[in-house]
């Protein structure tokens, strides 16, 4: 028990470390010898604490300090601005982490399969919006999937799903779950897995996704073949402003269901 409290108290530390590292960083720029290496040290870091295939890693790695478009008129302060935005966006990032350290400890108890098999659903999920675009880029203009609703989501996402895990069962919601309309969503019953999929729409607020959990929550506490929860949010248009900080929230109970909630693509 001392070893495990040690590892975790010094994930916290190092991660602190590296969340502070940023406030110096704000006076120099993307190509500084100085930034380079702590955006290198902090992907080591996070890596060595949540895993090669973790999400909280991919996270880190999506952040962005440059911008994506400009031309040779774009002023100067445009670039500090995106620079500096970026290292806020890893600022939060870190704090999220840290966060969860405290509330939940490390993954260092937990069986590495399983964790393994949890890291590659979750990476499945953030490069889920790159598959969609690719399907529409078919030769010669012929049909494909196209993503419309939350159906399709789940069709395409279950047809990457079976490439890696063998026994998928489709467990339906009543009709008269969330005002009338059906869904599935998909019992890894091997790994004892739930994965519930939601593409968002101009319709659905934070607080409907919450209510929506709160609900999925109550009903798989119970499911004598899940102890883990997954929730794909499908925001291709980026109608979630803060994925990162519904995330946490969303992931924060005090039952023993196990839940992590994936927000992609993230803007």
């Amino acid at each position: 028990m001392v070893d495990h409290i040690m590892q975790k108290q010094q994930s916290i530390d190092i991660l602190t470390r590296q969340r502070e590292a940023t406030k110096a960083l704000t006076n120099v720029d993307s190509s500084d010898p100085a930034f380079l290496k702590w955006r290198r040290d902090t992907e080591i870091a996070i890596e060595r604490i949540f895993g090669k295939q973790s999400r909280n890693l991919a996270d880190f790695r999506e952040v962005r300090y440059y911008l994506s478009v400009f031309s040779t008129s774009t002023p100067e302060y445009e670039f500090v601005q995106s620079y500096r935005r970026g290292l806020e966006h890893a600022s939060a990032i870190l704090n999220s982490m840290i966060d969860e350290i405290k509330e939940y400890g490390t993954d260092g108890d937990e069986p590495q399969e399983q964790l393994d098999r949890l890291n590659l659903i979750e990476r499945l999920c953030l490069r889920f919006h790159a598959a969609a675009r690719q399907l529409q880029e078919r030769y010669a203009g012929r049909d494909t999937l196209t993503i419309n609703d939350e159906y399709d989501v789940q069709d395409l996402l279950h047809a990457v799903l079976r490439l890696h895990f063998d026994d998928i069962r489709a467990e339906e919601w009543t009709p008269s779950y969330a005002g009338g309309s059906s869904r599935v969503d998909f019992l890894l019953k091997a790994e004892q897995i739930v994965l519930e999929v939601k593409k968002t729409r101009a319709s659905m607020k934070s607080k409907d996704l919450g209510e929506q959990l709160i609900i999925d929550r109550a009903r798989y506490e119970i499911h004598p073949d899940c102890k883990t929860l997954v929730c794909f949010v499908y925001d291709p248009e980026g109608r979630i402003g803060n994925p990162i900080g519904i995330e946490r929230d969303l992931e924060g109970h005090a039952g023993k269901l196990r839940v992590r909630v994936i927000v992609a693509p993230k803007a």
